[in-house]
């Protein structure tokens, strides 16, 4: 069907239409950029607000939230096993689990590489900005980097419990791009509207509203059938060649999201943090404007000429500093308004609307460290869960999960991701409160040794302690690869019996130069050296050397016992 695609589209966004007014009034009085409105043109001024109280702190509050889901140079995540599934396995011994725990550690240092060599960062940023702003945005998570759509490029429906089961994109795309049989617009109408027109839901994606037909509307659209996310792409009607794709639901790398949520009614879209406060916002917005309006105002000086003189108001206009006009003074007067004391209550207000939203956005809790450590951002983490009503934890479902599940599905089909001893078991992604990263586990590991010690001694201890196995799961907790670092098993035993058999024969040596000073060790020394031969063959038969040399000692030189 023609224009399928475009008519789903339509229908939805009537829907959505007034969450994306609302977005629009929370996005003018903070970020204007993030959701400009309806017949906004390329290059178009956009508002400018009285205030900078709603920017500030919409960046702080995003930042704030990206501190606590991905905080760089910390490990924000863990991979681990499930011990009954572990267990499950025949023939896993010691070893095999430390194997497996230090994969996981390379397997999560590889993942924080890959995100820090991308823009996923930056992007996920600004995704903060819109579910703050205007309480929904939806996170492509491609094989190679993110993308992020606004409220006002994507439409989608949910069933009753909240999960995603059909959304629609809208973009605007050169024809170029596209395949040849799609760079030319489509000629014809649809009902009484010119199909090559913008849609009633507003302008082009990315455009300037214009009709350019060097512009096509792709509309990629995603459904849940099956347990399977399957999509596919449609430009004037028809699918794109190669476009249509699926994901199993746990990989879905359509990432939906939404700030807050009113359960109560239903709604396929969220509200942001600044729905919440918009009273205090426009109240502070008409306040600063009265108060610059009216402090410019008053800081106004006017200048009186009296009817009768003789002063001319143009010279007395143009006289420049220091020259001399002809007049009387006392027909010149100065006009000053003289409100500003009426000002006060203004003030007041002002101060205490900053200080309501600056509690509300977070700003007042400022960080003053250089690095950020696991501490600092579980305390973040457990204020954000405290202060926005549980959306920390809302957040790590519904984006921090999912993104590192399609991270480590990716890139596990690559080569240089470390595969688990004998593919036995599957790793799950730990994040969220319990799931700083492996930091926390080098903590625990040292406390639990330090107070192990304090109570058993040093000395008892390790009866206990598997040195060994206790520098690998340190090395494991530290991100730290073992190999050719820490010495096996069978290493060590073999290092042991070779110092032994030098301590052996470093006391051979030792009693042999105690033996050559002695009586019977001189007349040994004499037969060598009258006899070499027996040197030869005392290497290759040390007991008939022995003998031969206890036979050719006089009776008498040996101590009687």
């Amino acid at each position: 069907m023609k224009e399928q695609a475009l008519i789903r589209y339509q229908s939805l966004a009537a829907d959505r239409q007034q969450f994306l007014d609302t977005a629009r009034d929370c996005a003018e009085l903070t970020l204007p950029y993030l959701v400009v409105n309806d017949g906004q043109t390329k290059g178009g001024k956009l508002p400018v607000p009285w205030q900078s109280l709603g920017a500030k702190g919409c960046n702080v509050l995003a930042s704030k939230l990206m501190l606590s889901l991905f905080p760089v140079n910390t490990s924000f995540f863990k991979l681990q096993i499930n011990d009954a599934e572990l267990s499950a396995v025949p023939d896993i011994t010691p070893e095999i689990r430390s194997e497996v725990d230090l994969s996981l550690s390379k397997m999560e240092k590889i993942i924080m590489q890959q995100i820090a060599e991308t823009s996923d960062r930056v992007m996920l940023h600004t995704a903060m900005k819109h579910l703050v702003v205007t309480g929904n945005v939806l996170i492509f998570v491609g094989k190679k980097a993110l993308k992020v759509y606004p409220l006002d490029r994507y439409v989608c429906v949910r069933d009753g419990n909240g999960e995603v089961i059909e959304l629609i994109t809208k973009e605007s795309v050169h024809r170029s791009l596209l395949p040849k049989e799609f760079q030319q617009p489509m000629k014809g109408t649809l009902g009484d509207r010119d199909i090559n027109a913008p849609g009633e839901d507003g302008p082009k994606f990315g455009t300037t509203g214009a009709t350019d037909v060097e512009e096509a509307e792709v509309y990629t659209c995603v459904k849940l059938k099956d347990g399977q996310f399957r999509w596919h792409q449609e430009v004037d009607g028809k699918i794109l060649p190669g476009s249509q794709s699926s994901a199993p639901k746990k990989l879905n790398p359509w990432l939906c999201l939404r700030f807050n949520i009113v359960e109560s009614t239903g709604e396929d879209y969220g509200r942001g943090r600044v729905e919440e406060f918009l009273g205090d916002l426009k109240s502070l917005e008409g306040l600063m404007q009265s108060l610059v309006e009216g402090s410019a105002a008053a800081a106004k000086v006017i200048f009186t000429v009296a009817p009768s003189s003789t002063l001319k108001p143009q010279s007395l206009a143009r006289a420049q500093n220091g020259q001399i006009i002809q007049g009387r003074k006392d027909d010149v007067n100065v006009i000053q308004v003289g409100k500003t004391a009426d000002f006060k209550s203004v003030l007041d207000m002002i101060r205490e609307l900053t200080r309501r939203l600056s509690d509300a956005f977070l700003i007042l809790q400022v960080r003053d460290s250089e690095r950020t450590t696991s501490t600092e951002v579980q305390a973040v983490q457990q204020e954000l869960n405290e202060q926005l009503g549980g959306i920390f934890g809302n957040l790590t479902t519904d984006l921090l999960r999912p993104y590192l599940d399609r991270k480590l599905h990716v890139l596990g089909r690559s080569k240089g991701m470390p595969q688990l001893p004998k593919d036995l078991v599957t790793p799950i992604v730990v994040a969220g409160l319990n799931g700083i990263g492996r930091g926390q586990d080098r903590v625990a590991l040292i406390e639990f040794l330090q107070t192990a010690a304090q109570g058993l001694g040093p000395e008892a201890l390790m009866q206990y302690i598997s040195p060994e196995e206790f520098l690998k799961r340190l090395a494991a907790a530290s991100g730290i690869d073992t190999l050719n670092l820490i010495k096996d098993a069978s290493t060590m035993e073999q290092e042991k019996q070779a110092m032994k058999q030098d301590m052996m024969q470093s006391s051979l040596v030792n009693q042999a130069g105690q033996l050559a000073k002695s009586p019977i060790g001189e007349q040994m020394v004499n037969g060598i050296q009258q006899n070499p031969e027996a040197l030869t063959q005392g290497i290759q038969n040390p007991g008939q050397v022995g003998a031969q040399a206890a036979q050719q000692v006089p009776t008498q030189e040996i101590p009687q016992v």
